[in-house]
C-alpha cells in the first residue's frame, strides 16, 4: 500500500484482506483449479463468500447506503491491488469485472424496477451478468460502429445482432447490451444499452471462446452470443435513449482504475515469484540464480516500474474522484496502456526467471500470461489510447492531428 494514498480505512483494511487472500484464496492455486473450468473452483469459492461476509467484507465498492462501506475510487484501488494477489480474489468478494462495472451502471442510471430484480441480487452475489458490447464485424477500437440494433415494437425493443467477448456469459443471468436505436443519429448518439434477461427467447450462447487453449467456463468464460429478434420491455432501457457511448465511457473510467489496479497487484505477486526463485535457485554449488546480473537488472527494474505505475494510477483515482472522469481521460489513456505494459514485463521476467518451470502449470504464471496478455487489447488497444494521449499534447501545441494542420502558433511554448 502506497502511504501517500492510505487512509484510515485502507490501513484498518487492506492488512485484513491480505491475510485473507493468503489463507484461504493461495491455496486453492492448484493445477485442476487453474487449466480447467472456472466451475471446479467456482463451488469452493462460494464457500469462501461467505467467509467474506462473515469478516464483514463484502461490499467493498459500495457506498455505506447501499450497505457497503464507502471506499473512494482511490481507496478501493489499493483493495483492488491486494485481491489481485490471488486469481480467485476478485470473484470472492464479488468484486470482478465485469459484475463491478455494471453494478455501478445499474445503481446511476437504471429503473426502480430494475434496480429491485436486477442489481440487489447482483449486489448480494446470488446471480452474476455479463457486458455484450464488442462485435467481430466491426473493429473494436471503434465503439461507435455497431451492428446489432434495437427496434421500438409496441411495448418492447427487438434486438438483433452478433457479439463475442461477452465476458462470463456462461450461466449469467442479463446481459447488458450496447444497441444501434437510432442510425440516423450523430456516431455517439445512436447506441442505447439494454438490460437483456439471459432466459429471454433469442438469446444464443453459441460458444466459449478459447484463449491460448483456454475456453473455460462460468465467470471465466468469453462468449459469443446472438441476438435473434430478442424482445424485452421499453423498460429495460438504460439511461436515456442514444447515451450508450456516454454511458459505456462513464463505466470504463472507474473500470481502468479497477483493472490497472488489479494489474498492479499481479505484478507484485509476479515479481514475488521472481526474487524467491532468484534467491532458492542454485546454479551451481554455492552460486545462486539471484547473484547473476541479468536476474537483478530484472528485479531491479520491475520493482522501479510497478512502484511508478502505482503512483500514476493512484494519482488518476484520486483525481477522478476530485474531479470526475471526464476531466482526467488523458491520464486514463496514459494508466491504461503504461500499466498493462509494465504487468506484462513482469510476468515474463518471472517465467524467464524459473526456466523451463515457468512455462508449465505447476505454478501460477502461465495462467498470468494466458489471461493477461489482452489487457493490451481489451478496454481500448494500447495503440488507441496511445494516440489519443498524443493528439491532446500536440493540442496544446497548436496542431490538430485530425486536420494535420496547425490551428494556432503557440507561443508559451
Amino acid at each position: 500500500m502506497e502511504p501517500l494514498f492510505a487512509t484510515s480505512q485502507t490501513e484498518a483494511l487492506v492488512p485484513r484482506i491480505r491475510e485473507f487472500v493468503l489463507t484461504e484464496l493461495v491455496p486453492l492455486e492448484t493445477t485442476e483449479h487453474l487449466t480447467g473450468n472456472f466451475s471446479t473452483v467456482a463451488r469452493i469459492l462460494d464457500q469462501k463468500r461467505e467467509l467474506v461476509r462473515k469478516a464483514g467484507l463484502w461490499g467493498l465498492q459500495h457506498s455505506v447506503g447501499e450497505g457497503g462501506l464507502g471506499l473512494s475510487l482511490c481507496e478501493f484501488g489499493q483493495v483492488s491491488e491486494v485481491l489481485a494477489w490471488s486469481p480467485f480474489g476478485h470473484y470472492a468478494f464479488n468484486c470482478q469485472a465485469p459484475d463491478i462495472g455494471n453494478m455501478e451502471l445499474l445503481h446511476r442510471h437504471a429503473s426502480a424496477i430494475l434496480r429491485e430484480h436486477y442489481l440487489e441480487p447482483l449486489k448480494e452475489g446470488h446471480i452474476r451478468s455479463c457486458f455484450s458490447m464488442t462485435e467481430p464485424e466491426f473493429a473494436g477500437s471503434n465503439p461507435t460502429r455497431l451492428g446489432t440494433t434495437a427496434e421500438r415494437d409496441g411495448d418492447s425493443w427487438v434486438i438483433n445482432g452478433h457479439k463475442w467477448f461477452t465476458s462470463s456469459a456462461d450461466g449469467a443471468a442479463f446481459a447488458i447490451v450496447m444497441a444501434v436505436t437510432n442510425p440516423a443519429a450523430a456516431p455517439h448518439r445512436r447506441a442505447s444499452m439494454l438490460l437483456v434477461p439471459t432466459d429471454t427467447p433469442g438469446f444464443e450462447l453459441v460458444r466459449n471462446i478459447s484463449i491460448m487453449g483456454d475456453p473455460s467456463d462460468h465467470w471465466g468464460s468469453h462468449a459469443e452470443v446472438r441476438y435473434t429478434d430478442v424482445r424485452v420491455p421499453l423498460g429495460n432501457l438504460i439511461g436515456d435513449e442514444g447515451a450508450g457511448f456516454t454511458l459505456a465511457q462513464e463505466r470504463l473510467g472507474p473500470g481502468r482504475i479497477h483493472h490497472c489496479m488489479r494489474w498492479i497487484g499481479i505484478s507484485e505477486r509476479c515479481l514475488d515469484l521472481m526474487c524467491r526463485r532468484a534467491a532458492t535457485r542454485e546454479l551451481e554449488e554455492g552460486v545462486m540464480l539471484g547473484e547473476k546480473q541479468f536476474v537483478q537488472g530484472w528485479i531491479a527494474e520491475s520493482r522501479a516500474q510497478i512502484d511508478a505505475a502505482r503512483l500514476m494510477v493512484l494519482r488518476t483515482a484520486h483525481n477522478i474522484d476530485q474531479r470526475g472522469a471526464a476531466a482526467v481521460r488523458d491520464q486514463i489513456s496514459e494508466i491504461k496502456f503504461f500499466v498493462a505494459d509494465v504487468m506484462l514485463t513482469v510476468i515474463d521476467r518471472a517465467i524467464q526467471t524459473y526456466g523451463a518451470m515457468g512455462i508449465t502449470d505447476d505454478i501460477v504464471l502461465p495462467w498470468y500470461y494466458r489471461h493477461e496478455r489482452g489487457a493490451r487489447i481489451y478496454d481500448g488497444a494500447d495503440e488507441v489510447h496511445k494516440t489519443a494521449l498524443a493528439r491532446s499534447i500536440l493540442k496544446g501545441y497548436g496542431l490538430d492531428t485530425r486536420k494535420s494542420k496547425p490551428i494556432s502558433n503557440r507561443r508559451d511554448a
